[in-house]
């Protein structure tokens, strides 16, 4: 029987028992907008995942039932910390053939996908109140893991070859005139996330010799690096630095199912072991089950051939996304138009807040991501993400002309 007083049931009040952290807590506009768009009349261009109908079934029917033959109860139990040892060597190697050098079994970890190694980055840098640099816009899982370290953002705006190193270099300045020393810079350098640029060579060069002078971590996340379907492959700051300076977060979401939830991070010793602790708290490990199946599928050269075929039908949608905003969209309108990756970032005429609109989308059958979600200062109102990887090329020029008579209908 419960506690009464004065007749009436007490109840708890969480709200007294969070911490300050939680207190902060928000969530995601993304996870909030997708609960309003899960109607077969809403063409959604919210989304950011690959396309499932591209998804190999039966080879992963092949490598899952081979795992649990081969690996036995292994693939059903606890494994280490570190992730499985085989798999390991095998992203090892997958990196020294894009050129990072310098790293052996001990600069390599599993990660519960990258979001995990977000979340593990701000664990291990971030107090309360230290500052940390990164894009503006800037990617809004980051911005959630570390906003709930209670992190104060220094942001860097974007243009078309990333984040603008004349600009970083005068925040550095500012800070360290200010005594305060970041904790790193965080970027996502290839097919940005939102805004789908990628950064130059130039200016990854100008960021690590701005590391260097002002003795900072970078945290390079590059989820969509293989997603290139267009122009010259240009270096990761990883292979261009090495593990002294650069924390490297990859991802099997982008590349091959999110349903693997796996990742990994790149990173030296003395850091890589508060990593480990820090996974320990968090997890325990990674699934083993779904290391042994993408052991099999990555070594029997499935991932390459999955992502040949992604190459080859991604820059369809995306030169639909790109037609259809040409024919549709009402003048004063912008976008990128990227070489890779998943994502259109689209700005409307300045007088249009994208975020006020989202609801009239939805009753014209089509969803976006409100670009304000992807600054951390929350100022800016009249850009949009457009997702077109896993929509049909028809579906997204109808989403578009949606979109584009909806913002015309407000000017």
């Amino acid at each position: 029987m419960s506690p009464q007083c004065g007749g009436k049931s007490m109840s708890l009040n969480a709200e007294e028992l969070f911490s300050e952290r939680a207190l902060g807590f928000r969530p995601t506009e993304i996870r909030e907008l997708l609960k309003l768009v899960d109607s077969p009349e809403i063409i959604s261009l919210a989304g950011g995942m690959p396309d499932d109908r591209f998804f190999p079934i039966d080879r992963v029917i092949e490598a899952s039932t081979f795992a649990l033959r081969e690996y036995g109860k292994k693939a059903l139990q606890y494994g280490s910390t570190e992730g499985i040892k085989k798999l390991r060597v095998l992203l090892m190697d997958r990196m020294e053939n894009e050129g990072v050098q310098g790293i052996d079994l001990d600069n390599v970890i599993i990660s519960t996908a990258s979001q995990q190694g977000l979340s593990l980055m701000a664990q291990v840098f971030v107090n309360p109140g230290d500052t940390i640099i990164v894009e503006e816009p800037s990617y809004l899982g980051a911005i959630q893991a570390f906003g709930s370290m209670q992190a104060k953002f220094c942001t860097v705006p974007l243009d078309k070859d990333g984040m603008q190193m004349g600009i970083l270099e005068d925040r550095l300045k500012e800070l360290q005139k200010a005594n305060i020393r970041p904790k790193f810079v965080y970027t996502v350098p290839n097919f940005h996330n939102p805004a789908g640029v990628t950064m130059t060579l130039k200016r990854r060069t100008k960021l690590i010799e701005l590391a260097h002078a002002y003795d900072l971590l970078i945290i390079e996340d590059d989820p969509y690096g293989e997603i290139r379907f267009e122009g010259e492959p240009i270096p990761s700051l990883l292979a261009l630095d090495g593990k002294d300076r650069v924390v490297g977060l990859r991802t099997f979401s982008k590349i091959s199912f999110p349903g693997l939830r796996l990742g990994w991070i790149v990173a030296r010793e003395d850091i890589m072991s508060k990593i480990i602790v820090g996974k320990q708290a968090a997890d325990l490990c990674s699934p083993a089950m779904t290391q042994y199946i993408a052991y099999e599928f990555v070594s029997r050269g499935w991932l390459d051939d999955y992502v040949d075929v992604v190459r080859r039908e991604y820059p369809r949608k995306k030169n639909a996304m790109i037609s259809a905003l040409e024919q549709y969209f009402p003048v004063g309108s912008s976008w990128t138009d990227p070489q890779g990756g998943l994502f259109v970032w689209v700005k409307a005429p300045d007088s249009i807040d994208t975020a006020a609109m989202f609801r009239e989308a939805i009753n014209a059958k089509v969803a976006y991501v409100v670009g304000i979600a992807f600054y951390p200062h929350r100022d800016d109102t009249c850009h949009m993400r457009l997702n077109f990887s896993a929509v049909d090329p028809e579906h997204i020029t109808e989403g578009v002309h949606r979109l584009g008579d909806l913002l015309k209908s407000k000017i």
